[in-house]
């Protein structure tokens, strides 16, 4: 029985020696583990802090910019002593027959349009013919659209926009 007793005594002590390993296995990595997670999360808080204020410094600077661009010198003016000049931007809006028919796509519908006068963004002739005409003023604008237009519906054909001039942009 004593042959017995000592290979459980043995045992018993690998046992304990394993135990003992273990725990100073977990108290090293705890022991770096720690620290190392404290600085990484530190970091992460600085990271994540710099991040936010460099969103909250963007959002800021759009907004500056928004409203240095909508506060430049630029005013849209109803007043009916103005009269559109080559070069202005004015505010229309238009609907457009053909043989007194409205068209496809021919009408602001109310919404109204800037145009840049001059800037050839229209059909030909139809800027040059709101040249003089005030805001509040209707104008009947003649036009001929072009043979190769992008509408074989319009191509060649004589258009009427009743155009309302709404306001100058100075």
């Amino acid at each position: 029985m004593k042959k017995e007793n000592k290979k459980l005594a043995q045992q018993q002590r690998a046992r304990e020696r394993q135990k003992r390993e273990r725990i100073r296995k977990v108290n090293v990595f705890l022991k770096y583990f720690i620290p190392c997670a404290a600085v990484a999360a530190l970091i992460f808080a600085i990271v994540f802090d710099t991040v936010q204020r460099s969103k909250e410094e963007a959002a800021q600077a759009e907004a500056e910019s928004t409203e240095s661009e909508s506060s430049d010198d630029t005013e849209f003016s109803t007043d009916s002593t103005l009269t559109v000049q080559d070069g202005d931007t004015v505010n229309i809006d238009y609907v457009g027959t053909v043989d007194g028919v409205e068209f496809d796509g021919g009408s602001t519908d109310g919404n109204g349009a800037d145009l840049v006068i001059g800037s050839g963004t229209y059909i030909d002739d139809f800027e040059e013919q709101l040249i003089g005409s005030h805001p509040g003023d209707q104008v009947s604008v003649e036009v001929t659209f072009p043979d190769n237009y992008s509408s074989e519906e319009l191509s060649g054909k004589d258009a009427v926009f009743e155009v309302t001039v709404n306001g100058i942009y100075q």
